[in-house]
């Protein structure tokens, strides 16, 4: 069965409500234009909110607010968050400042990082969306695409130790974006004035790689670089490990089938790991993304969207199957996967010089969150440092930030900036904290069951003695947390996790490989914070006791039996 002739066929059953509305969209048009300008309300209708996903943007309101707003018969504090394509986190400074500018103008004053390197900016009205869109567009930057049933933001590790193969890796993780961009002139038409265009004429293909109803659900590409795992390249729908032979680029191990979303008490639905399936040369990586993309175009679930990402159709159908088909495609075969080794899949912060011989500094950033607080004037600092940067930025998979290619006349400069400005690598923090990651959560996720981004420093506040106590401060230990099981940060890879349950109240998860290749699994359920101090303090003091050499925790918590080994999503509810 290894061709489309095979007996493996698409899910059955009625396609879901999106589907439908994606097929009557005319290319991802709906109603947005007469909706967008409707004063009477700062909402959008359902349908048209769906679509708006693919133009870059959800709809929220600040539940916050939604009480006091109820009382005075006041609709929903309604506001828009944008979300900007940077393929492998990277901007100049001139697209930062313009980020920073609109921040402020348009949105609520911040900018955040997410964990795909992509910017975020929260707080949009309805009625600013045209002209912060157009801005961005005019800065060689779009929102297009980085929502929706389409390919996200393809990330690509900063890795300032390999720069030069750092710069091809990136410059494939850019091609790939482009090629996979949807190509509906929608987004023109709606953003940025351009002239309407007549594309359903009969034979005109319009999206030659997505078609009319696009992908069943959202899809994940990232590009990894050994002996970094930074992009977690095992939760991507697609990953591609770089195999560097003789210090040069020969290609990609290729990974398929990663996800990290599921559902609370829905055994059907679970995190996954990607599995190796060969190599491919650089200049077969296209055409082996697109030829990818489409066989989940075509086998994809659309009738149960929870059960719609790559990794069920791979699941269901095998990967046997998959190559086969994916051969069959391309008309050619991938090559055996060759040897690779990561090490870890954080960030290394400070300044480390590159092999190009100039300078990169990265940041730590809490929780991806840009803004100026009582301690740290961090957008203000960014924005000085922008100004005189001849380098560019780079977002990082961690959420954090590496002012990168600094040129030893400015560095100085740059050095001196960041002082002024209290910016920071986190050296005064413990390990543990410059290992976290977050959601943004409340108020403003429309899906989060409980506090991420607000409460995780709070936590770590709390857990910081305990693991100092145990002389742990310097010890990398992974951890994570969502306000939903969603995934936005990639939890099921945190060697200590917790994913929203209800409010202040997380379900706990342990165990996760420390070079992202093992998930976590459940370890209490729906616990709240003086359970999570209680449970967590014993363990980590028996770590710190009984821990072998350069163990991790994850493998620790294991070894000593608190919980199994979970190398598989299909054994993460058992």
């Amino acid at each position: 069965m290894a061709n489309n002739e095979s007996a493996v066929k698409p899910v059955g059953g009625p396609p879901s409500d999106v589907e439908h509305i994606k097929l009557e969209s005319n290319y991802l048009r709906g109603a947005l234009v007469e909706t967008l300008s409707n004063p009477i309300t700062g909402s959008l209708p359902e349908d048209d909110n769906r679509l708006l996903k693919f133009h870059g943007s959800y709809m929220q309101d600040d539940r916050d607010l939604r009480s006091e707003r109820e009382r005075s018969k006041l609709e929903p504090a309604f506001q828009f968050m944008l979300r900007v394509v940077a393929p492998g986190g990277v901007a100049t400074p001139a697209q930062w400042l313009v980020m920073d500018e609109l921040a402020h103008k348009y949105g609520n004053g911040t900018l955040r990082l997410t964990t795909r390197q992509a910017f975020q900016m929260h707080g949009v009205l309805k009625w600013n969306l045209k002209k912060t869109i157009k801005t961005i567009n005019d800065t060689l930057m779009t929102t297009l695409a980085a929502c929706g049933d389409v390919n996200r933001n393809v990330m690509s590790g900063p890795n300032p130790y390999q720069s030069e193969v750092h710069a091809e890796v990136y410059e494939w993780a850019r091609r790939i974006s482009d090629h996979l961009s949807p190509r509906t002139p929608a987004y023109h038409e709606i953003w940025l004035d351009g002239e309407k265009v007549v594309d359903s004429k009969e034979g005109v293909e319009v999206e030659p790689i997505y078609g009319p109803v696009y992908l069943p659900r959202k899809f994940k590409i990232g590009l990894a670089v050994p002996p970094s795992n930074d992009v977690d390249v095992f939760s991507q729908d697609l990953g591609l490990i770089a195999i560097l032979e003789d210090g040069k680029l020969a290609g990609f191990n290729v990974s398929v089938g990663g996800g990290m979303g599921m559902t609370h008490g829905d055994t059907n639905t679970y995190p996954q790991l990607g599995r190796v399936i060969g190599f491919c040369r650089p200049e077969q990586v296209i055409d082996l993304a697109e030829k990818t993309v489409t066989i989940q175009r075509d086998y994809g679930n659309r009738s149960v969207r929870k059960n719609a990402r790559f990794k069920y159709t791979i699941d269901r159908h095998g990967l046997e199957w998959f190559t086969g088909e994916l051969q069959h495609r391309l008309g050619w075969a991938l090559e055996p996967a060759r040897s690779y080794h990561f090490e870890h899949n954080g960030d290394r912060y400070g300044w480390v010089k590159g092999v190009n011989g100039k300078w990169n500094l990265t940041l730590y950033i809490q929780s991806g969150r840009i803004q100026d607080t009582e301690s740290s004037r961090l957008m203000t600092g960014l924005r000085e440092i922008a100004l005189i940067h001849d380098g560019d930025f780079r977002l990082t998979p961690n959420q954090n930030l590496m002012i990168a290619n600094v040129s030893s006349a400015k560095k100085r400069k740059v050095v001196e900036l960041a002082k002024q400005y209290g910016l920071t690598d986190g050296a005064h923090h413990s390990a543990l904290r410059r290992s976290s990651m977050s959601c943004v959560a409340l108020p403003t996720c429309g899906l989060a069951m409980a506090e991420a981004e607000r409460y995780l420093p709070h936590l770590l506040d709390k857990l910081e003695p305990i693991i100092n106590e145990a002389g742990l401060r310097d010890e990398e230990i992974i951890i994570r947390m969502t306000g939903c099981p969603n995934g936005c940060a990639r939890p099921a890879l945190g060697e200590i996790s917790f994913i929203g349950k209800a409010p202040g109240r997380y379900n706990m998860y342990l165990g996760a490989g420390f070079t992202g290749d093992r998930l976590n699994k459940l370890y209490k359920e729906n616990i709240d914070e003086k359970e999570i101090l209680e449970t967590l303090e014993p363990i980590i003091h028996r770590y710190a006791k009984e821990r072998q050499t350069g163990e991790h925790f994850g493998d620790f918590v294991i070894r000593s039996g608190y919980v199994k080994a979970v190398t598989s999503g299909l054994n993460f509810h058992d």
